[in-house]
């Protein structure tokens, strides 16, 4: 289970592994070597039943369950009784089972749950509660567990027509993608990982990423090639920044390692993977890319070693792009392989020496100028059917497998993106994931074999997820109207007329983007545009940041404050406001009946900061258009607005624990053991979801922004002052009718990032304020 970073550049049929542009991922799992005459079923059954023999006993699987509802539901441990079962009982498939107990039932066990694996337990423990009691578990961001709806023990419901059976249509439920360990996980501690897996059982994922403490492993096994610590200080990248330094994008930046850092991510990853095993999942763990030290090329100089382009740094900086490649065809490259899983094997005490690639499909979709079908067919065959899985990681946007013959018959998952830079933006495609995966499966000549979630950040639109973990047990399309009654119902604890209307037309708007658009997650507030808005941005697109392109899609302007100009840049947006004010006033509307809700909380912070960048979007451009006009007054007027928008909406967001700056920069703090890490931790943190990367005294990061959040504390004390630095220049520029300074702002504007970048000031972590009395003054403040 291993992770290797290529990167191939080829106009011919036949595959070469050389340097180029693109980037494939690929990982590895320990399941058998297959013939290349086998058929997609026949190719994947061997090792399926290969991983079945390798699992954790059943006694194990099943104390490993009853932790997990020891956990999510202490009252009720003695409530229900889990059993393994084999996959004969399920029709060969994995599966859950739902019962009666059939035994003494006072102060005992009421209800039995069956699974193939401790997972498939999990999962029909979530099905049972959420179907049978009405109960709802979400991640503690997102508003947390709602539990109050299921009975007391000794008065669950009983289960109809001799139980449930649930079995999974594919084999395999995978998550996260590689850069998660870097937006989400990177400060998490074990208490912190340990809910997390526990979700992941409870959703039914069998196939999780398991990439921390890597660079423990790295470390031993470089310095047997004689590397020293001091070569690897300029290898690795800085915690938050280690998804890119283990893709070659980086190095050096936000580091050094501490050995402290080493020894406390490696003692991590045991734990994780022990849990993982123990609950019957297959982890996937990482291998050798070819991303070497530079030294490497020093110590072994006949050695085919290349020194890649840079990535998005600002002028190239070599101190951190450029990092080098071993080609794959080079001896050495399968020597340092080798020792790396023997290093992992020996550290983890969890190998296999056979092995399927499995592979993310991205850049299919990134670089389709290149993939044209001999290319893709070409890679896709280059290994034999059954030794490579692709993730058709856009499959809820951009399918690659419906345009390429099922990827040629190579098995893939069908997997959801969604979220790009752990981002928070109300967003979704409901009807995709309701029906995308049943497509995909049963279409003609279909090599699916499994279902995926490969968000770059998670913690946010929770409706999302729980729709699409559920289609790791559907066969059939879900009717999305319905299932979310039944949604809001679980997630409140109660049935509310006006949240039943607010959601429906939440799922046509918000949740309904069909425009294809990847880049939904831009609102000036968090990505404010760096360019001179008295130049015409038609012919001068170098002065917006490269990296962001801003466009709009909205089939209603319902905030309607007078035409914009085509030429001014545009946050996308495929919904009408309109409705989404009158689904926020329907939220507003329950408050009375919700107000004790954390769930309810949330998603009501949420929408009412959702409508409230919408407007300041609008507000934005109207101070730009009075620039443009020449009219003092009026931009002053509007940008006002715009500033008094980001103080508001800080106050809201500081009125839920959920959206606080401070529990970030503290999370980081709290792995340090030392004055001098919690300085460069806290510098990571701050770092990555700010500038990102390297500036220039006068130039902002191509990446700036990417990692963008709406959190109290970011918005007060980053993003306002930022947008207040910028529009008084435009003001000055006109009352001196001189030229706008751009060179002059973005100046001022870099020397504060990299002073706030380093800053020590302490931040909130609770929250503050009553949320639904700020939220209710915002609406009439702004939108009655």
């Amino acid at each position: 289970m291993a992770v290797a970073i290529i990167r191939i550049l080829n106009n011919s049929p036949t595959m070469k592994f050389i340097i180029g542009d693109v980037l494939i991922i690929i990982f590895i799992l320990f399941i058998t070597r297959l013939p290349q005459s086998f058929s997609t079923t026949e190719a994947i059954q061997p090792s399926l039943t290969r991983l079945d023999s390798k699992r954790s006993s059943p006694s194990v699987q099943e104390s490993a369950a009853k932790a997990v509802l020891g956990r999510l539901l202490p009252t009720h441990l003695l409530s229900f009784h889990f059993k393994i079962v084999s996959k004969d009982v399920c029709g060969g498939q994995g599966c859950f089972l739902i019962e009666n107990y059939d035994g003494p039932t006072e102060n005992g066990p009421e209800i039995l749950i069956k699974g193939t694996t401790a997972v498939e337990i999990a999962s029909g423990l979530h099905w049972y509660i959420k179907y049978f009691c009405g109960a709802h578990v979400s991640w503690d961001k997102t508003g947390g567990v709602q539990l109050a709806s299921v009975p007391k023990p000794g008065s669950l419901p009983l289960v109809k027509d001799g139980g449930v059976l649930i079995q999974r249509p594919v084999p395999w439920n995978y998550y996260q993608n590689v850069v998660t360990s870097s937006y989400s996980y990177v400060w998490w501690d074990w208490e912190r990982w340990e809910k997390e897996i526990d979700w992941m059982a409870l959703q039914g994922i069998n196939l999780p990423l398991a990439f921390s403490g890597q660079e423990a492993i790295w470390q031993k096994v470089f310095m047997g090639f004689n590397i020293s610590m001091e070569d690897l200080n300029d290898f690795f990248g800085g915690p938050a920044f280690l998804a890119w330094a283990r893709m070659g994008n980086l190095h050096t930046w936000g580091g050094p390692l501490s050995k402290n850092w080493l020894k406390q991510q490696l003692v991590l990853q045991k734990k994780i993977l022990s849990r993982m095993v123990e609950l019957g999942m297959t982890p996937v763990l990482p291998s050798f890319s070819g991303n070497v030290p530079a030294a490497l090329k020093t110590i072994f100089p006949t050695a085919n070693i290349t020194r890649l382009g840079d990535w998005n740094t600002v002028d190239g900086d070599p101190h951190w792009c450029c990092t080098y490649l071993l080609n794959p065809s080079d001896p050495l490259f399968v020597e340092i392989g080798e020792a790396f899983i023997k290093m992992q094997i020996k550290a983890m005490s969890n190998g296999d020496k056979d092995a399927v690639w499995l592979m993310q499909g991205w850049l299919f979709y990134s670089d389709s100028t290149f993939w044209k079908p001999p290319q893709m067919k070409a890679l896709l065959h280059s290994v034999p059917v059954g030794k490579m899985i692709v993730l058709d990681l856009f499959a809820d946007v951009k399918p690659i497998w419906a345009t390429s013959s099922q990827f040629y018959g190579t098995p893939y998952v069908w997997c959801l993106l969604h979220n790009f830079g752990g981002n928070i933006e109300m967003y979704g495609t409901l009807d995709a994931i309701s029906s995308g995966p049943v497509d995909a499966r049963i279409s003609k000549n279909s090599t699916m074999v499994g279902v995926g979630m490969c968000m770059e950040g998670i913690e946010q639109n929770p409706v999302v997820y729980e729709l699409m973990s559920e289609m790791a047990f559907r066969k059939e399309k879900v009717q999305v109207l319905e299932w979310l009654k039944t949604y809001t119902h679980r997630r409140y604890g109660k049935s509310v007329q006006q949240i039943k209307e607010a959601w429906a037309i939440l799922y046509h708007t918000v949740y309904n983007c069909t425009d294809g658009i990847a880049d939904h997650n831009i609102d000036f507030i968090v990505k404010f545009p760096d360019w001179d808005p008295s130049i015409n941005f038609g012919s001068r697109p170098s002065k917006l940041n490269s990296m962001h392109t801003f466009r709009l899609r909205t089939r209603s302007r319902r905030f309607s404050f007078q035409e914009r100009s085509s030429d001014l840049p545009q946050a996308h947006l495929w919904y009408s406001t309109h409705e989404v004010v009158s689904a926020l006033k329907l939220f507003l509307a329950a408050g009375n009946d919700l107000a004790g809700s954390l769930t309810y909380r949330y998603d009501l912070v949420d929408l009412t900061r959702q409508v409230l960048s919408k407007l300041a979007n609008q507000v934005y451009l109207d101070a730009i258009n009075a620039f443009r006009r020449k009219d003092v007054k009026a931009l002053n007027i509007h940008s006002q607005k715009f500033i008094q928008l980001i103080k508001d909406i800080d106050v809201l967001l500081a009125s839920d624990d959920n959206f606080l700056l401070g529990t970030w920069l503290e999370s980081a703090k709290l792995l340090a053991e030392n004055p001098s890490e919690m300085r460069q931790y806290e510098w990571n943190a701050r770092t990555q979801v700010t500038m990102w990367f390297d500036t220039t005294p006068t130039n902002q990061s191509k990446l700036h922004d990417y990692a963008n959040k709406f959190w109290s504390g970011l918005l007060e004390g980053y993003y306002l002052p930022r947008a207040s630095s910028y529009f008084s220049y435009l003001s000055k520029s006109l009352e001196k009718n001189e030229s706008f300074k751009l060179v002059e702002w973005r100046k001022q504007w870099v020397s504060f990032s990299n002073k706030w970048q380093a800053g020590l000031e302490l931040y909130p972590v609770k929250a503050q304020g009553n949320f639904l009395t700020i939220a209710k003054a915002l609406f009439d403040k702004y939108l009655s």
